[in-house]
């Protein structure tokens, strides 16, 4: 607080007439001064006020108007002690012995603060602290003779009274040894006190048993031994191993058992790819053989399981494991290169599984670990965007236990150069996440330190971050000479005895462990490993695990498979009718928006006359109708409750006192529940965390949408790495649903393309749906095929924009009803000309087809045809014949508002050419009709951008 400061200032004499009229203000009239003096001087006791009293007495001192005494609310009771009784006999005793309580507590407080600048986290000793001013006792006024005088701190530190020296002894062992603290920055008093509590005295001094140290000993022999196997038997082998920082293993352990004895069931784990592999095998169990063989090249799925593979050390994995009794779920989440991008993934994952299990209140059945490294935990945007969801209605989870492996480097870069400001962690400060730097060759302070954050996390549902500070022994990869840019480091690495033989020689000095105990250790390890090393040869995985579970039912599908399938879709019109009253019902006492009720009304006449169903309809019906056969919707991403062009409405909100009011969430009793979140302004962070939900449930409908499309190319890691690329690489599928408003209104570059090309030349081996839907019927069943395929893709959706409210992008409730289905291709549906007369077919694929139309008919054209491509990949190639082969004279052209380079152009131009080839149309290609090339996707000027729609319109209907 800026009050104690200056008041310890002031006690060292720089501000004593600041203090001392500050002081009489607040005497005079408490809420004259700033809040943080206010609470500093109500809390002080009466000798302390008594100092400031006297202070207000000195010839350069103000004096209050209204005298000297505090207001009486503000007295707190007497207090005795030293001090006390002092004063009572000689004021000048009194005087000092306040001064020296009140120098003590600013002293102890200096240690709270700003104790960690001087503890020893470095384990090479190239980091050495240097010593801080306000960290020492002459700072605060105490000479040496004063250091063996007793003085009153009121129980401070556990003492009712001690010496400078014993105060100095006790702040330097908790705050300066091999932890150093980081929680005074937080505003919440019971977490900071919480925290104070529990390191104040350097309770890991003393705090494990024997068979504790055992323990830590054991899982630093599998952390080291593991990796040291691995460089003998896979010489030159890239793997990212874990040396230097093995005390990772054991702290990742402790965090898992504290966390089940606290009552976790599952725990999903996130890093990236230093050192997975020891991850994999010591904490969730992979088999050593299974690792071993998948060194050898072999793949981790069996033969018959579709999909490229991906390296080992981005694979993951997940397990049972027992722990006192309790069995705990494992996952450790596979993941890209790209560093942090796994952070959301994981998180939304985590939230899935709470919301499963129905633990959405406390979000303590279900956890999150993610582990960072330093380099990245400072440089990727990431990693703020998922702190910044951690307390989120939509998003938080309960807590999420960071744990960076600190190799004080980042590739060949420094600290110097990698961040600026004093740690790497300095972005958790944002959410006033507490944070905890050790020496990572103490491996008792880390595992204390795992414990500790275990146990924060399950009392306050809030993130903490662990900074083990340890360093990396190899260069980037094991075939990396680190030399080339950081000699000295790599000079002193050299010179250092291992993590794991440093404990054990504290151990057997000590008489914990002994020396021939932590051998037999190691060499029983070390026989586990050959056993498993041979037996790789001949191992070969007999099932992919990746259809268990909550997954069970579902099943691949491959490159084979029918493309145009049917689902089952439709709903009943009584059903339908059901979804739209309470779509259109609003209680009694809630004061809805008056241009909301006129839509409302609107609405409620389409579904009574089964006409004119809009978008925002068709959409609300597939929620519904979902949210009645069982299924959760949730819909996340910016402003998608009121939806960014003010056509979704889906939670209203009270005109006179902000109330909500969701209608799909009352439909009927027993429905499942339909969430929608306005999300930060976040595109990489929530999509990630959207994917995540996907990935643990099945069975939710899950929707991502971008204020405009183009928007999602901030995510585009996401999109890249585990959207599109996820289940061939990994074998998980994902139901996710991304909408991206799309389409050429004048609007600018940046608010009309949704970049289609991308997700196009993304697409391959069936891994995701790509569609621009022209009618609110089609949307409908496109939402509920998510969930009735029995299988699971992504779904991506160019939404429209002036198409919302387009009075000819409508459908009728019999589109939605018994008999309608999802429609993959939309031939010709006016009255034209006979076909055999029909000069030109026009293809384009969503909004595009209502310019043409609407010119078409004002135009009387009726020799040129239109058919609309709603889905454009997996291409409809089957449906398209069909639509194409009565057309046997005409000129096929393809119609797209984007530039050539753009749009679905390049895409379709060869799959169109074959559906023609099949027809018998050799060597007929279609013409290209739209944009020219260009760099931006759009104009910014409205005269310009009616002028290109214009013609490009007029030339596709032959104008």
């Amino acid at each position: 607080m800026a009050g104690v400061d200056i008041l310890a200032s002031a006690m060292n004499g720089a501000n004593a007439a600041y203090l001392a009229d500050t002081y009489a203000r607040w005497v005079e009239n408490p809420g004259s001064v700033d809040p943080s003096f206010a609470e500093l001087f109500a809390a002080l006791n009466d000798d302390a006020r008594a100092v400031l009293t006297d202070a207000m007495g000195a010839s350069w001192a103000p004096r209050p108007r209204g005298g000297f005494a505090p207001p009486e609310e503000a007295k707190p009771a007497p207090k005795g002690g030293a001090a006390g009784q002092a004063r009572a006999t000689d004021p000048e005793e009194t005087r000092r012995a306040v001064l020296d309580s009140i120098r003590a507590l600013m002293l102890i407080r200096s240690y709270r603060v700003r104790g960690h600048l001087e503890a020893k986290l470095d384990p090479l000793g190239l980091q050495v602290p240097p010593a801080h001013p306000e960290l020492s006792a002459a700072f605060w006024g105490f000479s040496e003779a004063d250091l063996d005088r007793r003085i009153f701190i009121d129980n401070v530190l556990g003492l009712e009274t001690a010496t400078v020296r014993e105060i100095m002894q006790r702040v330097r062992a908790t705050y300066c040894g091999p932890i150093g603290v980081e929680f005074m920055h937080i505003q919440d008093p019971d977490q900071k006190s919480w925290i104070q509590q529990r390191v104040e005295g350097a309770p890991w001094v003393t705090g494990f048993t024997p068979a504790q140290k055992r323990q830590i000993l054991l899982q630093l022999t599998e952390a080291e031994g593991f990796e040291a196997f691995c460089a003998k038997k896979y010489v030159g082998t890239k793997r990212f191993g874990l040396e230097g920082g093995e005390s990772t293993i054991p702290a990742v352990q402790t965090v898992i058992e504290t966390a089940a004895r606290e009552g976790v069931k599952e725990i999903a784990i996130g890093m990236a790819h230093r050192g997975r592999l020891n991850m994999l095998v010591n904490v969730v169990k992979k088999p050593y053989m299974q690792v071993f063989s998948e060194f050898k090249g072999s793949s981790f799925k069996p033969d018959d399981v579709q999909g490229s593979g991906d390296v080992k050390y981005h694979l993951g994995t997940s397990t049972d494991v027992e722990i006192e009794g309790r069995k705990v779920h494992l996952s450790l989440q596979p993941n890209p290169s790209h560093l942090e991008a796994v952070n959301p993934v994981v998180a939304g994952k985590v939230r899935a599984r709470q919301d499963m299990a129905g633990d959405v209140k406390t979000r303590s059945s279900v956890m999150g670990i993610l582990l960072h490294g330093d380099a990245a935990f400072a440089g990727q945007g990431l990693v703020y965007e998922t702190l910044a969801m951690s307390q989120l209605i939509g998003y938080r989870t309960g807590g999420t236990i960071h744990i960076v492996t600190n190799n004080q480097i980042g590739f060949t870069t420094v600290p110097a150069h990698a961040y600026s400001g004093l740690y790497c962690t300095d972005v958790a400060k944002a959410i006033q996440a507490p944070i905890l730097h050790v020496n990572g060759d103490d491996p008792e302070a880390v595992v204390w330190c795992a414990q500790l954050c275990a146990e924060f996390r399950m009392r306050f549902q809030a993130d903490i971050v662990l900074d083990i500070v340890c360093y990396r022994r190899h260069g980037h990869n094991e075939s990396d000479e680190p030399a080339f840019t950081q000699p000295t480091m790599y000079s002193r690495i050299r010179q250092m005895k291992t993590t794991r033989t440093l404990y054990a020689e504290r151990l057997a000095a000590e008489g914990s462990v002994t020396a021939e105990d932590a051998q037999a250790i190691q060499d029983a390890f070390n026989a586990k490993l050959e056993e498993a090393f041979e037996a790789a040869a001949s191992f070969k995985p007999n099932k992919a695990d990746w259809l268990e579970g909550h997954w069970s039912g579902l099943k691949a599908v491959g490159s084979t498979d029918q493309v145009e399938q049917l689902h089952d879709t439709a709903v009943s019109l009584d059903t339908l009718r059901e979804v739209g009253g309470a779509l259109c019902r609003v209680p009694a006492d809630f004061n809805a928006n008056s241009k909301i009720v006129r839509q409302l009304e609107a609405k409620k006449t389409a579904i009574e006359t089964g006409e004119g169903l809009d978008w925002a309809t068709g959409e609300a019906l597939a929620f519904g109708t979902l949210l009645l056969e069982g299924h959760r919707v949730r819909l996340s991403g910016e402003d998608v409750q009121r939806g960014t062009f003010s056509h979704r409405h889906c939670v209203l909100v009270d005109q006179t006192d902000q109330r909500e009011y969701a209608p799909l969430n009352h439909i009927r009793e027993g429905q499942a529940r339909f969430e929608a979140f306005n999300s930060l302004l976040s595109e990489a962070g929530v999509l990630g965390f959207d994917y995540g939900y996907s990935l643990a449930d099945p069975k939710t409908l899950v929707l991502w949408e971008a204020q405009f499309g183009d928007f999602a190319n901030g995510a585009q890691v996401i999109i890249d790495q585990f959207i599109a690329s996820g289940e061939t690489k990994w074998l998980r599928m994902s139901g996710l649903v991304m909408l991206l408003p799309h389409g050429h209104e004048g609007q600018g570059p940046e608010h009309s393309s949704a970049r289609p090309e991308r997700y196009l030349q993304l697409c391959a081996e069936r891994n995701m749906r790509i569609c621009n839907f022209t009618t609110p019927a089609n949307y409908f069943h496109a939402l509920r095929r998510q969930l009735k395929a029995n299988y699971r893709k992504p779904l991506v959706v160019m939404t429209p924009k002036s198409l919302l409210r387009h009075k000819l992008a409508v459908s009728s409730l019999a589109e939605f009803g018994p008999g309608s289905a999802f429609r993959y291709v939309i031939p010709e549906v006016d009255a034209i000309a006979p076909e055999e007369r029909v000069k030109r077919v026009v293809l384009c694929t969503g909004k595009v087809y209502y310019d043409l139309l609407q010119e078409r008919r004002e135009k009387g054209v009726n020799d040129v045809a239109l058919i609309r491509l709603e889905q454009l990949y997996p291409f409809p190639a089957n449906s398209l014949a069909l639509a194409l082969a009565p057309y046997k004279n005409a000129e096929i052209v393809w119609c797209q508002e984007e530039p050539e380079n753009m749009g679905a152009w390049h895409f379709v131009d060869r799959r169109i050419e074959k559906v023609l080839s099949d027809l018998g149309a050799t060597g007929r290609r279609p013409v290209f009709i739209g944009r020219e090339e260009a760099a931006s996707p759009a104009t910014g000027l409205a005269k310009v951008h009616q002028t290109q729609q214009d013609a490009l319109v007029r030339q596709a209907l032959g104008l």
